[in-house]
């Protein structure tokens, strides 16, 4: 597991996918975008590699065809145990200093809180104030945020943007990606162009959309110290404090993509995104790293980086390392770590070794953070979980409330070239955050929010698993090792505030189901057409979903990401 997650993760940045089996979809595409835009097309998330910086690999090893690199990670908040780490012991922290009208961009006010519509959820969202205090303010959510691929690219037209020509075209970038099918299968929720400073205002809107949420913060991935992603880098950490100064951004420096072996380079670059306010401390000033394949150096290499942060910069740190393989290593970082995280499986099944790993960090009086996932789906590496439509994303939530964890990564944000995206996204809207957000909630409060409104999810695939492309890709994906085994199927999840009769239609079959109040899973073998679910409680309609991408026998491309809907949204 260890050398497979190495690999997929050192050729995440490179790999901007282009999908050659977009062919025959181009009219729905562009119908959906302009749908987006006409309705205002708010709130959403990303980042990708861009095509307009001077791009550095994220893998060291094993790129992806001509594909550059990236920069990024954000942040949390403050944790509840564990050892000091070289930190000066009761380092006053850092006040925010007064928020004031952000007059970078023009638009929306960078402080409006860009709430959800009324009715979005199945229960009421607590306050930000009760999530974020007493215990609930210790128990912190982050999202792990992927600068190649933000919300615009280039401030153009959703339906002609750099996203819609190179990204989702299979022949875009001078076919570059052509082998795989494309580099993405999915983008951020199309925005309008903006005036002013469109890069920093889209940041704010992301902020805005995962505060929303409940999210505490972004794990700002550190794709490399110059160029366009550390500027983006940078951009998010003033982003974030403009729209909450409680909004952290925790630093994750990415040891699969930065090129320095010199501790003192690395401690430097750490230290100019930790003066900023946003930057995610501990109560007692300690400035907070985590390091993705923390393994990748030594114990005595993040030492030294450590020792220089505070004799350079006067900056205690809080060492959090993220393993791709934690029992290997945990007990050498032991030592110089306040916590340990692990990037996680992406399947269902295999989940009870985040049980093992929670116990073990905290039995050695470490906090821990746990990966939440949704799916994941790399064309450009051959390779895909089978995430069992909501399940993986209800299992690793469930795994992370039932093993204690102290803090909660979202794995991802916005990684597009993976397909793990939780933001707002074209083809899964805010369904996969709606879900989040209630599982955030029972993670933060310790209760079961109450469900106060019928709501319906409806996920699957736009095509069998065992489809075979028509168009030119070659490289095909196959399950991951330790992956459930591939399935076919339509899941209805329903939240219910009484028992129900759920109809549904798949293609030409239709069916029926009886639903008890709270949660319920309902699979439906995948069918050719479109997809539908409809709450009917005392002859009435109560709440109806329908999934806008029709499934095909035949298809161009492949794409193995489930598509999802909500019927809280329009």
């Amino acid at each position: 597991m260890a050398a497979e997650r190495r690999t997929e993760r050192q050729a995440r940045h490179p790999s901007h996918r282009r999908r050659p089996g977009f062919r025959g979809r181009g009219p729905l595409l562009a119908l959906l975008i302009s749908g987006f835009l006409l309705a205002g097309a708010f709130a959403a998330t990303g980042a990708v590699w861009d095509p307009f910086a001077d791009g550095a690999g994220r893998s060291a090893s094993a790129p992806a065809p001509g594909a550059p690199g990236a920069p990024g990670a954000p942040g949390s908040a403050e944790p509840g145990a564990g050892p000091t780490t070289g930190a000066p012991s009761g380092t006053a922290v850092p006040e925010p200093a007064p928020k004031t009208p952000d007059k970078r961009a023009t638009g929306t006010p960078a402080g409006s809180g860009a709430p959800r519509p009324a009715g979005a959820l199945p229960f009421d969202m607590p306050q930000q104030a009760a999530l974020r205090s007493g215990a609930a303010g210790k128990k912190l959510v982050f999202a792990h945020y992927f600068t190649p691929y933000p919300l615009s690219l280039d401030n153009a037209p959703a339906d002609g943007d750099y996203y819609t020509r190179n990204y989702l075209e299979p022949a875009g970038e001078s076919g570059k990606h052509e082998r795989y099918g494309g580099l993405l299968r999915d983008r951020p929720v199309p925005v309008p162009p903006k005036g002013g400073d469109w890069e920093y205002a889209n940041l704010q809107q992301e902020v805005r959309t995962a505060r929303a949420a409940g999210i505490d913060g972004f794990t700002l991935d550190m794709l490399s110290l110059s160029g366009k992603n550390w500027e983006r880098s940078n951009l998010l950490m003033e982003a974030a404090r403009s729209v909450d100064p409680a909004f952290k951004i925790m630093l994750m420096p990415d040891m699969t993509s930065l090129k320095t072996d010199d501790p003192g380079v690395l401690a430097d670059a750490l230290a100019a995104l930790g003066k900023a306010p946003a930057a995610h401390r501990l109560g007692d000033g300690r400035l907070v790293v985590s390091p993705f394949k923390a393994e990748a150096k030594s114990a005595q290499w993040w030492t030294q980086v450590i020792a220089a942060l505070r004799s350079k910069h006067g900056i205690g740190t809080a060492f959090v390392p993220l393993f791709l393989d934690f029992g290997a290593h945990s007990g050498e970082f032991a030592p110089i770590s306040h916590g340990f995280s692990e990037w996680g499986s992406r399947s269902y099944v295999g989940q009870e070794s985040s049980t093992r790993d929670a116990e073990r960090a905290h039995d050695m009086g470490k906090l821990w953070m746990q990966p939440v996932s949704v799916q994941d789906a790399r064309p450009n590496q051959g390779i895909y979980d089978e995430a069992g439509n909501t399940a993986t994303l209800r299992s690793t939530w469930q795994h992370a409330i039932d093993d204690g964890a102290d803090w909660v990564q979202l794995t991802t944000w916005n990684d597009y070239s993976e397909g793990s995206q939780f933001a707002p996204s074209l083809h899964n809207g805010y369904a996969y955050l709606d879900l989040t957000s209630y599982y955030l909630t029972r993670f933060k409060t310790g209760a079961w929010p109450k469900v106060v409104r019928d709501t319906l999810y409806l996920t699957a695939r736009t095509q069998f698993a065992a489809a075979d492309p028509t168009g030119t890709q070659s490289l095909m994906m196959a399950p991951r090792k330790g992956s459930a085994a591939p399935r076919d199927t339509v899941e209805v999840l329903s939240f219910l505030t009484e028992p129900g009769t759920v109809r549904t239609a798949v293609g030409t079959a239709t069916g029926s189901h009886e639903a008890a109040a709270g949660i319920h899973s309902e699979l439906l073998p995948l069918r050719a057409g479109s997809a539908s679910a409809v709450l009917v409680r005392d002859g009435k309609a109560r709440a109806d979903v329908e999934l806008p991408y029709p499934v095909d026998h035949t298809v161009t491309v492949q794409d193995l990401q489930y598509y999802a809907a909500t019927s809280g949204r329009e």
